[in-house]
């Protein structure tokens, strides 16, 4: 599968008593990555007339990593959106490529202008489902 990535290095602050990444981090860098792939592939009216608000999360944590060592974030979209709500993926990967962090994310749509739920529009939806899989 393909999808968006994008690369962190921890900082001093993103370090818990234990010498890891808080939990509470990598809930920020989940909603950090999930939207800049939206600002990088939405297009600029989409961006404009609609927001994204988190409705779930799951994570798994299967590995730590402590500050200055860089992880990549891959996201995708495996399955259509259900009404309002689009499923995110995401895995952080260590630099040996271990999987140290995996999450789905509910995101449901909303309208900025009247403040509703609103159901996603195919043509939202679009760029995020092509090529995602191979």
């Amino acid at each position: 599968m393909r999808g968006f990535t994008l690369s962190i290095t921890p900082t001093a602050e993103d370090i818990d008593e234990l010498g890891h990444v808080n939990n509470a981090v990598w809930v920020r860098w989940i909603q950090d990555v999930a939207t800049a792939h939206w600002n990088a592939v939405a297009a600029p009216e989409h961006i404009a007339q609609w927001v994204w608000v988190v409705i779930r999360h799951e994570i798994d944590y299967l590995g730590n990593v402590g500050a200055g060592e860089a992880v990549t974030a891959r996201t995708w979209i495996s399955d259509p959106p259900k009404g309002a709500r689009f499923d995110r993926n995401m895995e952080f990967s260590n630099a040996a490529g271990k999987i140290v962090v995996r999450s789905k994310t509910s995101w449901a749509l909303i309208d900025r202008a009247s403040g509703r739920l609103a159901r996603v529009p195919a043509e939202v939806a679009a760029p995020f489902m092509q090529g995602e899989s191979e």
